[in-house]
């Protein structure tokens, strides 16, 4: 995990404006870590005949003038003083965060609102949920005895046995995933066995450890009108697309070769009104990933669930969690470098609780655990061009902060180390983004 710097003088303030800086440790004036090859030869004792020891004495300096290269640690370097035989290392790259900044952006300031939401859905509140109390008193669940009374005169409502098993398994379900939602550095470690894994086992393949050689994550922005990567996308072992764009009619732009869907469930939840719960624009047997949006729409997945022919997999919410915080980072970095403000104004100008990274950010970041290579395209906007390639979606949303997700793909690409609480076992995989 990356290293975090406290303040000089040992307090912390979020009224504060923070720099995050990089440190690179060069050598020849730090003492720390010493390195001695064995090849190296100490002088010679005073003893020794002169000529052993000059001949000894060019061994040492050929010796000096090499360079030793490791890909782990960096490059070690002869220190140029003759009279020593101390080795210097240069260490690698280390990336130092502030500890306020990450702590600001561990805080999920939502947390309370959902934690309520989750207790009242479990104690079947369900006319609290606004329009998903529709679950609990559709005529597939339930109807009116009218022969039978209550005790307000009112015919009594009877469920049928199928709503029965809907609500054990939402509770089930539910439960599970709030007692998953916690921080994870290396959660990312897990994502092949945790997303590819059921996929290979739906498609009759044997489960392995491999990851797909090549991954398109395929965005929604405008700018692909403007382009034609369709063929280069498809040529990808795997195309992941985002929220149910369309590809007809788009081909040459964007490809017609869909192997994950990827959707937020307000999609979902769209697509449970419909008969059958009908979510397939790309096939019934193409799997579907989905983050949940609010917990009230694991509704929406026990109903949707039983009609789905292939995987329809919910996002591990650590996994959820790293996203959150990570973009949150970049966000909050990125407030108080440009408007020079304190912290504690951040939530007002990103809707607060409501603020959440975009559906494209966490299926690049589910890219990069599942796949050896990753491309991105449609990632980016123009003043030219439409917010989204196959609707008239005017702007963006205010809950997402998309500079600071351009931000973290920079990094991704000049410098992935910059990536805050990501695991330092977890190995990026090589990025290319198509702009």
């Amino acid at each position: 995990m990356p290293k975090s710097t406290e303040p000089e003088d040992g307090s912390e303030s979020d009224t504060d404006l923070f720099r995050i800086r990089t440190f690179f440790l060069f050598w020849p004036y730090l003492a720390n870590p010493i390195y001695r090859p064995p090849n190296v030869i100490l002088l010679m004792k005073r003893s020794f005949r002169p000529l052993i020891s000059i001949l000894m004495l060019v061994a040492l300096t050929a010796t000096l003038s090499c360079r030793i290269a490791s890909p782990r640690r960096g490059v070690f370097t002869v220190s140029a003083e003759l009279e020593s035989t101390t080795v210097l290392s240069q260490p690698p790259q280390i990336q130092i965060f502030n500890s306020t900044l990450l702590k600001f952006a561990s805080i999920d300031i939502g947390e309370a609102k959902s934690k309520l939401e989750i207790k009242q859905l479990l104690e079947r509140d369900f006319p609290s949920q606004g329009r998903q109390r529709n679950f609990a008193t559709s005529r597939s669940f339930s109807h009116h005895d009218a022969k039978s009374k209550n005790s307000n005169g009112l015919p009594v409502l009877l469920r049928s046995p199928k709503f029965y098993r809907y609500w054990l398994d939402f509770r089930r379900n539910l439960q599970l995933w709030a007692r998953k939602k916690t921080f994870q550095s290396d959660i990312m470690m897990d994502l092949v066995s945790l997303v590819k894994t059921p996929i290979d086992r739906h498609n009759g393949l044997m489960s392995s450890a491999r990851k797909y050689k090549s991954c398109a994550v395929v965005g929604n922005s405008g700018i692909l009108l403007n382009r034609d990567y369709g063929e280069l996308i498809d040529g990808h072992e795997i195309v992941i697309r985002l929220n149910n764009a369309r590809t007809e009619k788009f081909e040459e732009n964007v490809g017609s070769k869909t192997s994950i869907s990827f959707v937020n469930s307000n999609i979902l939840h769209l697509c449970a009104r419909r008969e059958g719960c009908f979510c397939h624009p790309y096939g019934r047997n193409v799997p579907m990933i989905m983050y949940i949006c609010q917990p009230v729409h694991f509704m929406d997945y026990t109903v949707c669930n039983s009609s789905h022919k292939a995987p329809l997999l919910i996002t591990d919410p650590r996994f959820d969690v790293l996203c959150a915080r990570i973009v949150k980072y970049y966000s909050a970095k990125r407030f108080v470098e440009e408007t020079r403000k304190a912290l504690g104004e951040w939530a007002s100008t990103h809707d607060g609780s409501m603020f959440h990274y975009s559906s494209g950010m966490q299926a690049v970041m589910l890219a990069l655990g599942i796949c050896d290579k990753v491309s991105i395209f449609g990632f980016g906007k123009s003043t030219s061009a439409k917010h989204h390639y196959h609707t008239n979606q005017k702007s963006e949303l205010r809950l997402h902060d998309y500079k600071a997700e351009y931000a973290f793909y920079h990094d991704l690409l000049k410098n992935p180390q910059a990536i805050p609480f990501i695991s330092d076992r977890f190995r990026f995989p090589p990025v290319v983004i198509y702009l």
